[in-house]
């Protein structure tokens, strides 16, 4: 046997009796072949010890059972994903994902597909026996046409579209460098698909990239037929659809070359350290616990391309240069610009723990949808201030402060009427004393530095909110 296969199998069901030695597989299943196959491979190369399978949900999913290697289990078609994980930790690690076709070509295609692209060296079996095997036989994406199926009991038809045909697919991929579909049906079949497998081994082993090897196996329990009448539907059904050969296969150059990175942390003290030598003063500014004592919530609302996010972004920024915990969660309608946009900030004493802001202490609104929208769930006690430029109707509470500011007046006043959202963030910073205007200006400053010629309409526009709320101005003459 194989030093790469265990020789009792523990792990299934305890390893007692039979079961010690024998596989969970029903009986004419391929999957206990290619495992077989597998592992006498990796032990020719010589590389079991440094081999890592991932198997995710399906037949294979006990992969762990049988193979002398080390294991992952991934989520369900997540496997080539954590095969590029495993591969970029440790480069040094032969990684094989192990997938089935239901798993692999139907929600994981995906990962497969992406993985396949990046094209880093790792080996990929794929056993496709056209049918969802664990799970109870249910259509798979590689069905044959008229195949019945737990799900398709007439047979896949027109409705079910064709089956998917994965090798094809990914050799049309730059990424991959091999890419071949063997079966097990006859001797030849079996030699030719070992042969396969090490090829595709062989490819990780002297770095040369990405190789896929589909396997046509047999799955007699759901075709109904015994082990001989399966291999014989593979040769005869399966091969029409999935013809056998080689569909990539391209002469490159050893590349990889990755040195093993580093996971060795920081001391928490020096952390600590260089985080605060990037704020802008050593001890937070006074928090505005008139609005809360400990946690204030925003929503800034508007449409696209009122500048809403920047606006939240910035002001996210300034509080975490300040010394708070802040967050901000961003929340676009269906385009860019028309669209409806708004986002929830939140900006904390000590800890920020729920990001969402449905009631907010604050609400800037830039348009007169959020101002009906959003205005009604601002707590009592709180601040609106919104765009009196563009909104007719002003909000009709009477328990929070209300602030209308030119804000759409202002910017075009100043020539850029993008600059309407640092007149509301100059307007929230003298209605509420949030945070110091010094630190507001500057992050607004940091993040025009390649335009370093809107810094000064900027400045004029933030100074024009502030006056704004200071002098109560709502509308200019």
């Amino acid at each position: 046997m194989s030093n790469a296969l265990y020789t009792h199998f523990e792990r299934h069901a305890h390893g007692e009796g039979l079961k010690g030695s024998s596989t969970h597989y029903c009986p004419g299943c391929g999957h206990g072949l290619v495992h077989k196959m597998l592992a006498e491979t990796l032990d020719e190369l010589g590389v079991a010890d440094r081999t890592v399978t991932v198997s995710p949900v399906g037949c294979a999913v006990f992969l762990y059972y049988y193979m002398d290697t080390g294991n992952t289990q991934a989520a369900h078609g997540r496997a080539p994903a954590v095969a590029v994980g495993h591969k970029l930790a440790n480069p040094d690690s032969i990684v094989v994902s192990y997938q089935g076709d239901g798993d692999l070509a139907s929600i994981g295609l995906t990962e497969i597909i992406h993985s396949a692209q990046v094209g880093l060296p790792i080996t990929v079996i794929f056993v496709n026996n056209a049918i969802y095997g664990m799970t109870g036989g249910q259509m798979a994406p590689t069905t044959l046409p008229g195949q019945r199926t737990a799900t398709t009991p007439g047979g896949r038809g027109r409705m079910e579209g064709p089956p998917l045909r994965v090798s094809e697919m990914l050799a049309s991929l730059d990424g991959p460098v091999y890419i071949e579909r063997v079966a097990l049906y006859d001797q030849k079949t079996r030699k030719r698909a070992r042969q396969a497998i090490k090829k595709a081994l062989l490819h990780q082993v002297e770095g040369r990239g990405f190789a896929l090897v589909e396997v046509l196996s047999e799955c007699p329990t759901h075709l109904g037929k015994s082990g001989q009448e399966a291999e014989a539907w593979v040769r005869d059904e399966m091969t029409k659809v999935f013809p056998l050969g080689v569909y990539k296969d391209e002469t490159r150059d050893p590349w990889w070359d990755r040195p093993k990175p580093s996971f060795e942390s920081e001391p928490l003290d020096e952390i600590l350290a260089r985080a605060a030598k990037s704020k802008f003063s050593e001890t937070p500014p006074p928090f505005a616990t008139e609005l809360d004592p400990e946690d204030i919530s925003l929503k800034l609302a508007g449409a696209g391309g009122d500048g809403a996010q920047t606006a939240a972004l910035l002001l996210t920024k300034a509080a975490v240069r300040s010394g708070f915990d802040a967050t901000h969660i961003p929340s676009y309608g269906p385009e860019s610009r028309g669209g409806t946009s708004y986002a929830d900030v939140h900006i904390a004493r000590e800890e920020v723990h729920s990001p969402a802001a449905p009631n907010p202490h604050v609400l800037v609104a830039f348009n007169a949808p959020s101002v009906e929208k959003f205005a009604p769930t601002v707590r009592p006690g709180g601040v609106i201030i919104y765009d009196s430029s563009v909104v007719s109707t002003p909000p009709t509470r009477t328990d929070v402060k209300i602030h209308p500011v030119p804000m759409s007046e202002i910017a075009v006043e100043l020539g850029q009427r993008v600059v309407k959202n640092m007149v509301a963030l100059g307007a929230l910073q003298a209605a509420t004393g949030i945070l110091p205007a010094a630190t507001l200006v500057k992050v607004l400053n940091e993040s025009l530095a390649h335009k370093c010629a809107l810094i000064p309409v900027n400045d004029h526009a933030f100074d024009w909110g502030m006056r704004a709320v200071r002098d109560h101005i709502t509308h200019l003459d």
